[in-house]
């Protein structure tokens, strides 16, 4: 146990006081030969307020004490941004405010403001954007309101930015994954579970926890920077996956979407039951896949056989996702042909699941799929990458889709609608790829409702987009 902790524990606590992260070092005793009884220290007139600067703050990276790398009881400098443990005479913050003359201090916390080394509270309303950027919130007026914002704010530089469309740090090759978190944060079922913080009061999950945190900075309308670092979010992804998805080596954005959906579905609590998480009620649909199997025995080839040489079977599947088959790139093209990028509709991809449409399967069994339940949100997947024993491959054929009124009624089956009354959606974001396999680069464009503008979004870069080019880039997840 450090000296600062041990400092703590043997402080006396009146018996019908409930302790609180940091009490230990925030009170100080006052005894009587009558009556003992503790003050909190408090002033409002800090002769230090003006050495604070806002530009040096940055609260999007672990919450880690910078001298011993603990992670309890930690305060930002307000003068420098760095981090340290603790305040009383022996921490780390307590020897930072003597060596470097940097007195303002908040707990990452309890977001109380303190004075080292005098150690007392700083009362003052001053720091209200300082402990609103350490923990944004938002009122149920103002969440409902977030499909509506028009007015762009500005950081500390006087550079302008849209709360909700603002640029993500890329740490070494984690784009595969910011294009997702892009995706994420701009559907407004999930967004608004997500940035409340009693939602997820429930689970102690750090997944779950710090994605919550990532939503409400993103959506943050008083932000000091024009972006956000996802650090805290890639180290509990690392935790998490058990070091599948990495930092520092590029990875497949539909793999991570996958693992990352189903995670925060099972440490929300959630079952095999549709519905029993935001996760399911938003992304969950249903298929039926209809199998049929060739009768073993001699007799003639599987195409001519008759339906009485056939097994059928029937089953319903859930999906998170629909995986759209690409046609194969020709192998060869003459001097005119390489110059042109195939291109193909997105209704004929959906075709698959018709109904009608028959799949071989390499095994001789032959399926057809047809949606039966329309999820509230549709994820697409553009199946463009393929890995064999030697090297990836990318077909880069252009799949043609609407930005708005995709009729999914001739895919599904009768009757069939979203949970919203209607077949049709509208485009909420996408990624897309360009450059060679495994390398590349990947973006996001999201829209914001309030102005109706598309943006591109790669990494810190956020510039405007005309519609009309999302329909045609090499796109590799939609989401309606």
């Amino acid at each position: 146990m450090s000296q600062a902790s041990t400092s703590e524990s043997s402080t006396k606590r009146q018996p019908d006081e409930v302790p609180q992260e940091g009490d230990g070092e925030d009170y100080v005793e006052e005894t009587n030969e009558h009556t003992p009884r503790r003050q909190k220290k408090t002033r409002r007139d800090c002769p230090y307020l003006d050495t604070v600067d806002r530009h040096m703050l940055d609260f999007d990276f672990e919450k880690l004490c910078s001298v011993t790398l603990a992670n309890l009881n930690v305060y930002a400098c307000l003068v420098c941004g760095k981090y340290f443990q603790g305040k009383s005479k022996t921490s780390p913050a307590h020897f930072h405010s003597l060596e470097s003359n940097h007195h303002v201090y908040i707990h990452l916390t309890t977001k109380k403001v303190y004075c080292l080394p005098d150690d007392y509270e700083v009362v003052d309303p001053s720091f209200a954007d300082v402990q609103y950027l350490l923990d944004p919130t938002f009122s149920a007026d103002q969440i409902g309101q977030l499909d509506h914002l028009s007015r762009p704010s500005a950081a500390l530089d006087g550079t302008t930015y849209v709360p909700g469309t603002i640029g993500l740090n890329n740490i070494k090759a984690t784009d595969y994954i910011n294009i997702i978190l892009q995706c994420l944060v701009h559907i407004p079922a999930l967004r608004d579970f997500f940035i409340q913080k009693d939602n997820i009061a429930h689970t102690k999950s750090p997944l779950v926890h710090r994605f919550c945190e990532l939503v409400r900075k993103v959506w943050n309308p008083r932000n000091f920077k024009p972006q956000v670092s996802p650090h805290e979010l890639l180290q509990a992804v690392l935790a998490a996956s058990n070091k599948r998805f990495q930092i520092k080596k590029q990875g497949d954005p539909m793999e991570f979407l996958l693992w990352f959906l189903n995670t925060l579905h099972q440490d929300l609590g959630g079952t095999r039951k549709p519905g029993s998480s935001i996760i399911y009620q938003v992304f969950q649909g249903e298929m039926q896949v209809i199998t049929e199997t060739p009768v073993k025995g001699e007799g003639p080839s599987l195409s001519s056989k008759t339906s009485e040489e056939w097994t059928t079977s029937t089953t319903t599947v859930p999906f998170l996702a629909l995986p759209l088959d690409v046609p194969a790139s020709p192998l060869f093209k003459d001097e005119i042909e390489k110059n042109i990028i195939p291109q193909v509709p997105i209704y004929t991809l959906l075709t698959k699941y018709d109904g009608q449409t028959v799949h071989n399967i390499i095994t001789g069994e032959r399926k057809r799929y047809n949606i039966t339940r329309l999820p509230s949100y549709l994820i697409m997947h553009v199946k463009r990458f393929t890995k064999n024993n030697f090297f990836l491959e990318k077909n880069p054929t252009i799949v043609n889709f609407p930005v708005r009124g995709l009729d999914m009624k001739d895919y599904s089956s009768q009757d069939v609608v979203a949970p919203g009354g209607s077949t049709r959606y509208d485009l909420i974001s996408s990624t897309k790829h360009e450059g060679p396999p495994g390398s590349g680069v990947y973006s996001a464009y999201v829209q914001n409702k309030g102005t109706d503008q598309w943006f591109e979004v790669q990494d810190l870069v956020v510039k405007d987009v005309i519609p009309q080019l999302i329909a045609v880039s090499e796109a590799y997840i939609m989401i309606y």
